[in-house]
């Protein structure tokens, strides 16, 4: 996203025996490639490999220039313990499925960050026993894949748990310690006030500890914002926060921030359009900030019909767009003009039909990894849930797993 620079106040690197070996990132047997600038890690956006039908990385990479995708989100596992799964299902210790995704950016030259956390589900802050414990088990992803960039999504319920959140930040501190060079992003909602009161006290948290990551980023979404001039107003109050609590001029602080958006519709009914993504770029980059990322690339893809039914989609933006127009964002925000001509597509294989599970019912109970069938697509229950109908919102208890 932005141009390679150091982080101010980031910390020296350090081997804490508590966290386990030093990683040498940059080379192990998970097929890592040279990190790319942390400007590319700044304006990754968020894709779900194994969710939300998920698109064809090559294929975004071919008709947009993109070269970072931030992969979301590594979780605790459903039945508990402190192990890191993609979304509380899929052990990181014995996946090939999001490795194979991550060997295809890396074979096409681009590269991946993970991100941890995000709404719902069970944290690893809330169950590891501590910060070391904790840092020991994202050390594992780190460790896999090879990264060179992580970001901590913290944010409901987990950003509640003071003791949860107080792991998350000491892991995160010592991550970056035991990691040098790893980019590290802090993902947290955003209010018309820049954050509310849980995010100031994670701000708070971070600088108790001493620790300084790369940007803190808010989600100016779902809190009441109507289009991009909200946003910005947004990341300025947000701004005066960071001065505040670390006593960063403004300049410094703008150099520590970072921008998170959902394109199209959102999940409490907003609409961001492109033009909106423009005006906030533009801020963005004439504020020197660190980070301009969006949820999601799943999304990034118009409905059929265009709003879809007035709902929101975690397949499609609900607004009217060319397939990628907001990757197109992130693009230009790492510093590169997004191709104006159709390139090859890389061929994608035809998939093969999926045939609908049993019906929803709205009196059945349902518990994680129940799959119903639901206006002609397959859904997945992500936890114990009834009388609550899929597709309500993406935020719910039923994850789409696409047409059937």
């Amino acid at each position: 996203m932005r141009p390679l620079r150091a982080c101010l106040g980031a910390a020296a690197a350090v081997t804490l025996a508590a966290a386990g070996t030093t990683a040498l990132v940059a080379s192990n047997a998970s097929g890592a490639t040279s990190a790319l600038s942390n400007r590319w890690y700044a304006a990754a956006p968020y894709l779900m490999p194994l969710d939300n039908n998920p698109p064809d990385a090559a294929a975004i990479m071919d008709a947009t220039g993109l070269k970072a995708f931030q992969l979301a989100f590594v979780l605790a596992p459903n039945g508990g313990g402190c192990s890191p799964t993609w979304g509380g299902t899929a052990a990181v210790s014995s996946d090939t499925a999001v490795q194979s995704v991550i060997n295809t950016i890396r074979a096409k030259g681009g590269d991946v960050s993970v991100s941890i956390g995000g709404y719902g589900g069970t944290k690893l802050g809330q169950v590891c026993a501590d910060a070391a414990s904790t840092a020991a088990a994202y050390q594992q992803v780190i460790t896999k894949y090879g990264l060179h960039a992580i970001d901590f999504d913290l944010e409901e319920p987990e950003y509640e748990n003071t003791a949860a959140i107080k792991n998350e930040i000491g892991a995160a501190k010592i991550l970056q310690q035991n990691n040098p060079g790893l980019y590290v992003s802090v993902t947290t909602p955003g209010t018309a006030d820049g954050t509310g009161w849980f995010g100031k006290q994670m701000l708070l948290e971070a600088k108790s500890q001493g620790f300084t990551p790369n940007n803190f980023s808010i989600m100016p979404f779902d809190g009441g914002f109507s289009g991009a001039a909200s946003q910005t107003s947004a990341l300025t109050n947000f701004n005066s926060i960071l001065q505040s609590t670390f006593g960063w001029d403004q300049a410094t602080a703008y150099a520590h921030e970072g921008f998170s958006g959902m394109n199209g519709r959102s999940d409490t009914g907003e609409y961001f359009t492109q033009a909106d993504f423009q005006t906030v770029l533009d801020y963005a980059t004439s504020h020197n900030m660190d980070r301009f990322t969006f949820w999601s690339l799943n999304r990034d893809r118009q409905c059929s019909p265009v709003d879809n039914n007035g709902t929101t989609s975690g397949t499609c933006s609900s607004v009217a767009q060319a397939a990628w127009d907001f990757a197109k964002y992130s693009v230009k925000f790492a510093g590169v003009t997004p191709p104006t001509t159709t390139p090859t597509p890389t061929p994608t294989p035809t998939p093969t039909p999926t045939s609908c599970k049993t019906a929803w019912s709205a009196t059945a109970v349902y518990t994680a990894g129940n799959e119903v069938s639901y206006n002609s697509h397959n859904w997945k229950a992500k936890w114990w849930t009834q009388n609550e109908v899929p597709g309500a919102s993406e935020w719910g208890p039923w994850q789409d797993e696409g047409a059937c």
